[in-house]
């Protein structure tokens, strides 16, 4: 069995967004050579997410819209881990997102159902932060 590991870094200039990783997942597992296995996906950082769904731009402005429904930012008194920083509410839409994906290799591709996409949620931004792709099969 082989394992191929990739770090991607990011730096979203805003508090949140969301960015379509699966050109850069799809390079690596071509780059891997792995035509059967698994492709893990994971944000490396706590206030960060990786999930599957459809890249559509509604969806994705309801889902951030949701979430600060959910767990709204201000006001940051609202939250007893706010003391130094202002991001508990960054934890907490990463923990209702999910910190990782894992999609079946399959002949050399990632084995999606219809539509699905892989983004990175940025939740606490303005810093770099990094995802981890970590490919094995054969």
């Amino acid at each position: 069995m082989k394992s191929f590991r990739r770090e991607l870094t990011f730096n979203i200039r805003e508090r949140r967004g969301y960015v379509n990783i699966t050109p850069q997942v799809e390079a690596a597992l071509q780059e891997s050579g792995i035509k059967e296995g698994l492709c893990l996906v994971n944000a490396m950082h706590i206030t960060a997410s990786v999930y599957i769904n459809d890249d559509e731009q509604g969806l994705l402005s309801d889902i951030d819209k949701w979430l600060e429904n959910l767990a709204p930012h201000a006001p940051t008194s609202q939250y007893k881990h706010n003391g130094f920083e202002d991001n508990a509410d960054a934890h907490l839409k990463r923990q209702v997102m999910g910190r990782e994906v894992v999609v079946a290799v399959t002949d050399g591709k990632l084995d999606f159902g219809p539509w699905e996409q892989i983004f990175y949620g940025e939740f606490d931004g303005k810093r770099s932060k990094r995802v981890l792709i970590k490919i094995i099969g054969e």
